[in-house]
């Protein structure tokens, strides 16, 4: 099936435009002061020798008028336009990785519309990586839209779009109307000339699971291509209001459930196969969170869009409290659910979700630091994955569902963890690994998830930037520099791999890809954006004060 670019980019008439109260002030994220270069600024500029490790959160800045860094300028063959900008020469392994990026460009009737997952020559089984995935593909469009190359971004947007409205079917079942596609494919007839696309929901993938965060992230990715170019116009098509209440539809739709997550499928997300996050994964509700109030700054308050943005409202409420009063864990915390009683019945009952104290794994109690927290895996009816997750509590900061105390508390723990988070290559994906008995039933025997291997503890490189973002929001840059050295130590010289294996992250993953894309655009945007952090407001959002409350302590908030 031929699939033609969609639309032209006309200017709607609309109420709305990104909100200022997202911006935050950058004075006082680093320790080192701003390099003084001529180009037009992502945010209101103010001195960085102002700096502050108390936090890192300021004030919102307008958002109209506002480009990144490099914009409108092409970058040399391994020669970003961000580090052209500075005096001092980047790493050398810059060049390589801007080239490798380049090598996985894919390209659609003559126009780039996204990278491949991996650009392994070595490996014989070419499997899924040479597709485009709507997740993998985020950082890759992150380096580029910090490069001043926007384009491909744009195409990518319009493309996905316009593949959401596909019919969806997994052998007789259809799906959701929003739902957005894990990868897609570009097939090339050379002797038609013609190029067409294959998308997939889900019926080709490990498992059958049709992705829920591929709409959250297309979401993010719309909002991070505003706020890079300050072009509203993308937003605004009728197109990408349509996708944007599509996926919201999906969910935001009432039904059973009595909380504010959404109930979700194991594969569902970055963690593809099945590793017990079913029920309500940190990952999914931190990027549900996100992307809604993303939408909230994209939507027309118009008929069609203002039913939505008062049910964003609503559930931003309600998801905020549930996540920081039942999610959250310190010392604190684990104190009082280690203290916990069983049985309780009505609306004066402490332990809510009837949680045995005796499921608490022992891991934990040695794992907890005095200072520090972080948001746990899962919460359902008597149980709580105490499970340590990477990409759900970075996510969670960028978004400020965290909130500040609780940002802080995160880089505490990983500050106090480093070797068992870090180790010698950034960053766990979970943290511990589960085995033996426990992973033969969790797992289901998989080969790929043994312990400290791919999703079951490896080591993801590409979580490098999130790492990196969420240590400029807290005012934290010595942790992402720490990470970003190790990375550079052995990144190039093991070629670019999907993931590593063992505690410390030592060994290069059993099954892993070489050149994955994302674990070079995760390295290029974690540099770029420690280099110069007011590309972080592509990615970051402030907390709406609207929504701030004293954090509620466990043990208070659940005999409420």
């Amino acid at each position: 099936m031929e699939l033609a670019v969609g639309g032209g980019m006309r200017r709607s008439a609309s109420h709305t435009s990104l909100s200022e109260s997202d911006d935050f002030d950058l004075s006082r994220l680093l320790n080192k002061p701003r390099i003084n270069v001529d180009r037009q600024r992502s945010f209101d500029d103010c001195s960085l020798s102002d700096v502050s490790h108390s936090g890192g959160y300021g004030r919102g800045g307008a958002f109209d008028g506002m480009y990144s860094p490099g914009g409108g300028l092409r970058s040399l063959v391994g020669t970003p336009a961000s580090s052209a900008l500075h005096s001092f020469e980047p790493h050398p392994i810059v060049g390589d990785a801007w080239e490798a990026l380049r090598r996985s460009l894919v390209f659609f009737r003559g126009q780039p519309l996204g990278t491949i997952a991996a650009f392994d020559h070595a490996s014989e089984e070419v499997l899924n990586y040479d597709q485009v995935f709507v997740r993998d593909f985020v950082p890759s469009a992150l380096a580029f839209l910090m490069n001043g190359e926007p384009d491909i971004v744009k195409n990518f947007l319009l493309k996905t779009v316009l593949l959401q409205g596909w019919e969806k079917k997994v052998d007789r079942f259809k799906l959701g109307e929003g739902a957005m596609p894990a990868s897609f494919k570009v097939l090339h007839d050379a002797k038609k000339g013609v190029d067409t696309l294959h998308a997939d929901f889900g019926e080709s993938a490990i498992g059958r699971v049709a992705p829920v965060d591929s709409g959250f992230w297309w979401i993010i990715l719309l909002r991070a291509y505003t706020k890079s170019t300050g072009d509203m116009t993308l937003a605004e098509t009728p197109e990408c209001q349509k996708g944007m209440r599509l996926i919201l539809s999906l969910c935001l739709s009432e039904g059973f459930d009595t909380f504010p997550t959404l109930l979700c499928a194991d594969g569902c997300c970055m963690i593809d196969r099945r590793m017990g996050v079913y029920g309500y994964p940190i990952e999914i509700q931190a990027l549900f969170f996100m992307a809604l109030k993303c939408a909230l700054q994209m939507l027309k308050h118009d008929n069609e869009g203002k039913e939505f943005v008062e049910k964003i409202a609503t559930r931003l409420h309600a998801l905020s409290y549930h996540m920081r009063s039942y999610f959250w864990l310190d010392f604190q915390q684990l104190n009082d659910i280690y203290r916990y009683k069983t049985e309780e019945y009505s609306h004066t009952a402490v332990n809510k979700f009837n949680v045995i104290p005796d499921s608490i794994p022992d891991w934990l109690f040695d794992f907890m630091p005095c200072q520090g927290g972080f948001f746990i895996g899962n919460v359902s009816p008597a149980r709580m994955d105490f499970r340590w997750f990477a990409l759900g509590n970075m996510i969670a900061i960028l978004s400020s569902l965290a909130t500040p105390e609780q940002s802080t508390a995160i880089m505490d723990l990983i500050e106090e963890r480093w070797e068992e988070l870090i180790g010698e290559m950034p960053l766990k994906i979970c943290y511990p690994a589960i085995e033996n008995h426990e992973w033969r039933i969790v797992t289901g025997c998989d080969p790929k998830n043994t312990r400290w291997s791919y999703h079951n503890g490896g080591s993801w490189p590409v979580l490098l930037w999130l790492l990196t973002a969420a240590c400029i929001k807290t005012g934290r840059p010595q942790i992402a520099r720490r990470a970003i050295d190790l990375a550079e130590s052995r990144l190039l010289k093991d070629g670019w791999p999907e993931y590593y294996d063992g505690k410390l992250g030592r060994y290069v993953g059993k099954q892993a890809r070489k050149f994955q894309t994302w674990s070079i655009a995760g390295y290029l945007v974690a540099k770029m954006m420690l280099e110069d952090p007011s590309h972080l407001g592509m990615i970051s959002l402030e907390e709406d004060r609207a929504m701030l409350k004293p954090v509620l302590k466990r043990s208070a908030s659940w005999t409420n």
